[in-house]
């Protein structure tokens, strides 16, 4: 017995309570876990103090003093809505052959010219390839012919104000 005695006390100084160690913060595993919002904190402070324009109702904005018109976006506008603007400027004019013209010298405000001309491209594309398909559904009417009729019938719902091309070349405003 006295043999094992040695073994026995060794076994009973190896098996303690272990050390508890209570701490109110947290551990840095359980920070790292949880995250930290420092620069959150901070961008949402310097959004607060940025200067910014103030969100209004088209009423609010009417109460102002603006109009509606002054509300049009010019993304909204469609392709007719910009050129009947243009028309109304006479940067564009209906030109006799049916056709949109570019008289930017004769244009009354400011319009950009480069995209003006890829406007009256992309609608006289428009045009003829509507009148291709007329001389298809009316293969016995000639083309100039076609033209003209649909040019006489266009020109009645062009705006009020539009520059239009008289026969004999010269341009004229469309008055209503």
């Amino acid at each position: 017995m006295r043999r094992l005695l040695p073994f026995v006390l060794a076994a009973a100084g190896c098996i303690r309570a272990p050390e508890i160690v209570m701490v109110d913060r947290a551990t840095a595993l359980e920070q790292q876990a949880a995250g930290s919002f420092d620069d959150l904190d901070r961008s949402l402070t310097r959004s607060g103090i940025v200067p910014r324009p103030v969100p209004l109702t088209p009423a609010q904005l009417e109460a102002l003093g603006l109009k509606p018109a002054a509300l049009v976006v010019e993304a909204d506008l469609t392709d007719a809505d910009r050129i009947d603007a243009l028309l109304r400027l006479h940067c564009v004019g209906e030109g006799r052959d049916g056709l949109l013209a570019d008289t930017h010298g004769a244009c009354r405000g400011f319009a950009d010219r480069a995209t003006s001309v890829v406007l009256i491209e992309r609608v006289n594309r428009a045009r003829a390839q509507l009148w291709r398909w007329m001389l298809t559904e009316r293969p016995d009417a000639s083309a100039d012919g076609l033209r003209r009729t649909w040019r006489e019938v266009h020109l009645q719902g062009v705006v009020c104000g539009a520059w239009i091309q008289r026969q004999d070349g010269s341009w004229e405003e469309k008055k209503c």
